[in-house]
Order: structure tokens, then C-alpha cells, then sequence
């Protein structure tokens, strides 16, 4: 690197500064000889260029302990996530925990997502270089180590080998969405927590991230706001496959029945989701058109009465609201699972008839068909998005798709028969 140079000025006679004034001194000066070259001589800074020349280009742009980091905002198109390596735990002084590892640890959904809402509430600084005080690395892949109890912090690249693979219409809450570039893991590489969908449609859901400034939580576009043809949606290969509020390998005691009050028309609160939650991992996914959510609705009544009458009950102990018995069986994973529906209509899987499909007609089953209109690709006809009731929208949605099917006449009136829900669904 060339060392800079200085070319050595006289001191004003005028200036009244101290470095002029010190310069001058007492004695006389002679003025500068203007009709010949000057005889300065050029001053080199020797420490000044060993010590530029003892940085490397990219430290000496990067201030030390601080991450070149991106300023994520929504709809950015920002690419830069810079993270740090794989490696240990890291204590309040920053030295590594010596402590065992465990291979795959085993938690539940919800623990994921409680850990995940720590740093949220705390605002943790996004650093490639810090350690928060529960030993894990502020970046991206810190964050989902820590929500997931992973011994260690991975980092993109290492992330998918605690993972499986699996679909969008699979995700669930505490699964990650992860992103990885190896050709340059700071350009666009990112991995989230998913939270939940937040519309019927699926093309939002709830983000858990750790991003800068800090850790944030919102609705988000599927998959993420930039780079949407390469984020993998995986389950961590250590989380609960039974009930969602099971308690895990570690003993956790399952919460306790909040109370009749928390459920039933008009009740909106945490624990309906939860309950939901629980109820389509034990069977009864098929009565939510879309996401369980915090409102109560007609598909919890439905899920809540399969699930009682699966365990045999009848009369007053299966009306559709859980009291305490149902809902222990349900966070502690115990008793019969939801089965099947019943017997197919026509032998089409899920077609419920065409009783469900008329003018006038309200029912979660024509939710459900708008929904997957919606995401067959003809959500057009709907401007305020599928409901429950069947209207003129609905029929030209089928209409269309039926038409897209190759047929005409009868065969596409905008009613959906056994053929036209096998080939939507299948």
C-alpha cells in the first residue's frame, strides 16, 4: 500500500493559531523563495503506513465488533445477513460453555415459540458477534438455535441436519423457514421461525425473527420479503409429534384447564388457539379451512365434539365445549385420537355432497372450498376472500376452474360435484 505523503507548509506570519504561532517562533523567518522551486522536503509517515498496510481492505472498512449487517425493513429487498460460524454456547464473559451436549433435544411447539417471544419482548441487537446472556449468538441463526434448545449455535449451513424437509400446507408453528446461499452466506442467506398463518389464503403468516435492529415478530409475505423461489420450510427433528402442548422429554408440567369461560361463542383469547392447536394434531385438522386462531368458531365446536365422541362419550359430555377431562386427555396426549369422518360421499375423499354447495348455503365445507380455489389461482373472483357462505362468487370460481378442466355445458355449472372436489383437491 502507498504511503501517504504531506507536503511541509511554512506557518502564516498573519495566523494567529497555536501551531502557527509555535512554528514561527521567536527568531525571524525567511519568506519563501517564490521564483525558484520550493525545497520542502515530503514528510513520510512510516507509522502511519504500517499501520494501514497491517489491515486487510475489509477490516479497515468494518469497524471492530460490529457486523456490516443489513437494515431489514419489510419489502426491502435487502440481501446482506451476516452471521457468525458454528460453535459453542457462550457464557456473560463470552467463553465457551464447556458444558455436554445433547444431540437433538426434545421439546414441543410450544416451548419453541415461548423462547422465541424472550428475545422478541427484550429487543435483542442483532449481532453477528454478541452473545446474549442465555449463551446464544445474536443473528439469525442464534435466534432459531436458542428457540429450538439446540446445545450448540449452528449457523445456515449446519441448521437443515437438525431439520427435516417438509411442505408448505405442513408448516406449523416453531418450524423454520431456512435460506442458505454457500456460495456467499451474507448475501441473502436467513432462517425464521414460523409463527402461524394469518389469513385463510396462506400467503401471510406470523414471523419470529432475529433481524436488525433487533428481534422483531409480524405478519410477513410466504416465504419472506426477497429471495421467495429459494426459503425451505423444515420441522425440528426433536419436536413432539403428539399433541402440541405435550409435555416434552423434559417433564414439563402440561398448563393447567383455564376454565368454561375461556371457551364457547364469543370467546377470543390464546387459549382457543391452543386449543386447536391441539386438536388437529390429535386427528382433526380436516375441521379448519384455514389456521386455529384466537376466535372461536364453528370448526372448534366440530373438532371438540369429534375428539369427545372419538373417547365414546355422548349426551351432555360431548356438546362441543371442553371442560377439564377434555382438555387434560388433550395437552397430555391421552386418550383416542379423531378417526375419519365417516365414509367418503361418492368415494371422493372429503367430498361432503352436493346439499353443501346451494344458494342460501353456510357451512365450513364451502370455506374450505374457497380456499383452495384461492390457491389453485382463482382467488379473482373473490373481493372479499372465501366465507362460509355460498354465493355467486363461489360458483364462478368452480366454474372457471372447471372450464380449466376441459369441460363445457353441464359438466361446468359452477357446482362442485365428487369429480370436480377430487381433481381440486387431489
Amino acid at each position: 500500500m502507498t504511503a501517504p505523503m504531506f507536503e511541509e507548509v511554512a506557518p502564516a506570519s498573519d495566523c494567529d493559531c497555536p501551531g502557527c504561532r509555535r512554528g514561527l517562533g521567536t527568531a525571524p523567518r525567511p519568506r519563501p523563495d517564490r521564483t525558484r522551486p520550493a525545497t520542502r522536503g515530503v514528510v513520510v509517515v512510516a507509522a502511519a503506513s504500517a499501520a494501514l498496510g497491517a489491515l486487510a481492505p475489509a477490516a479497515a472498512a468494518v469497524t471492530p465488533g460490529r457486523s456490516p449487517h443489513r437494515q431489514a425493513l419489510p419489502g426491502d429487498g435487502a440481501q446482506d445477513t451476516p452471521q457468525g460460524a458454528r460453535g459453542p454456547l457462550h457464557g456473560a464473559a463470552g467463553n465457551p460453555d464447556k458444558s455436554p451436549a445433547v444431540p437433538i433435544p426434545a421439546t414441543t411447539r410450544t416451548q419453541i415459540i415461548d423462547r422465541a417471544k424472550v428475545w422478541v419482548a427484550a429487543k435483542v441487537p442483532y449481532s453477528m458477534y454478541d452473545y446474549w446472556s442465555d449463551g446464544y449468538r445474536q443473528d439469525c441463526s442464534g435466534y432459531v438455535s436458542m428457540a429450538w434448545g439446540l446445545p450448540e449455535n449452528e449457523w445456515t449451513g449446519s441448521l437443515d441436519q437438525f431439520g427435516v424437509k417438509i411442505t408448505k400446507e405442513e408448516l406449523q408453528p416453531g418450524d423454520m423457514l431456512l435460506f442458505h446461499n454457500p456460495d456467499d452466506p451474507e448475501k441473502g442467506s436467513h432462517v425464521v421461525i414460523f409463527g402461524g398463518w394469518t389469513d385463510n389464503t396462506r400467503t401471510h403468516y406470523t414471523v419470529y425473527e432475529q433481524t436488525p435492529p433487533h428481534t422483531r415478530s409480524q405478519a410477513t409475505p410466504y416465504p419472506y420479503w426477497n429471495n421467495t423461489d429459494k426459503y425451505v420450510p423444515y420441522r425440528y427433528k426433536g419436536v413432539s409429534q403428539g399433541a402440541a402442548g405435550a409435555p416434552a422429554g423434559d417433564g414439563r408440567k402440561a398448563p393447567p384447564y383455564p376454565g368454561a369461560a375461556y371457551f364457547g361463542p364469543g370467546a377470543d383469547n390464546a387459549y382457543v388457539t391452543r386449543l386447536g392447536e391441539l386438536l388437529a394434531a390429535r386427528g382433526g385438522r380436516a375441521y379448519y379451512s384455514e389456521g386455529p386462531g384466537p376466535v372461536w368458531g364453528e370448526a372448534d365446536r366440530r373438532a371438540t365434539l369429534a375428539f369427545q365422541r372419538a373417547q365414546g362419550w355422548t349426551g351432555a359430555d360431548a356438546d362441543g365445549l371442553p371442560g377439564r377431562r377434555t382438555w387434560e386427555l388433550l395437552v397430555t396426549g391421552r386418550g383416542k385420537d379423531i378417526g375419519p369422518a365417516g365414509p367418503a360421499s361418492h368415494g371422493v375423499p372429503g367430498y361432503p355432497g352436493r346439499r353443501y354447495f346451494r344458494p342460501g348455503a353456510a357451512n365450513d365445507h364451502v370455506t374450505r372450498l374457497g380456499a383452495q380455489l384461492v390457491r389453485k389461482g382463482f382467488g379473482r373472483f373473490y373481493s372479499l376472500g372465501p366465507g362460509p357462505r355460498w354465493d355467486e362468487s363461489d360458483r364462478r370460481a368452480v366454474e372457471a376452474f372447471q372450464r380449466t378442466q376441459g369441460w363445457r355445458g353441464g359438466a361446468a355449472d359452477g357446482y362442485p360435484g365428487p369429480e370436480t372436489w377430487r381433481r381440486l383437491f387431489a
